[in-house]
């Protein structure tokens, strides 16, 4: 029986970007990943690649950014003063960092740059703008 929307299945992946670095992998987690379909528990251009599939069947697919985390936004990005972040460690390029919106909520920004007074903070998903490459088994379904 085909997979549908409903179903909750397993499935074995390794995710990779155009470079053919892995960006994720069910064996990085030790176990399949578990997901309900048609629920967005899952990015949906993942969930379209899964329907129709059954039990031991293996695929490739590529996923557009609009089918997954979206576009690069620059308006995600934004300069802010240094002595705003409380924190007790050195800022550092690359870094992950919680931000409180004016709303109150917590979102990750990650460190785009750091200068003397100000630091660049990019909200945007660290996988926007980037398609990413699959190679699934369906472990259960």
């Amino acid at each position: 029986m085909s997979i549908k929307d409903g179903d909750t299945i397993k499935i074995d992946y390794t995710g990779k970007l155009d470079d053919g670095s892995v960006f994720d992998s069910s064996e990085q987690h030790g176990e399949p990943l578990e997901f309900t379909v048609g629920a967005n528990q899952v990015i949906s251009g993942f969930e379209e690649a899964v329907r129709g599939m059954d039990e031991g069947d293996e695929k490739e697919f590529r996923i557009e950014p609009s089918e997954a985390y979206g576009e690069y936004n620059e308006n995600l990005t934004q300069q802010v003063p240094k002595d705003i972040i409380q924190s007790n460690m050195d800022i550092e390029e690359g870094m992950m960092i919680l931000v409180r919106t004016p709303d109150g909520r917590e979102m990750p920004a990650k460190v785009a740059e750091v200068g003397d007074e100000q630091l660049t903070l990019d909200m945007n998903h660290p996988l926007a703008g980037k398609a990413l490459n699959f190679n699934i088994r369906v472990v259960e379904a």
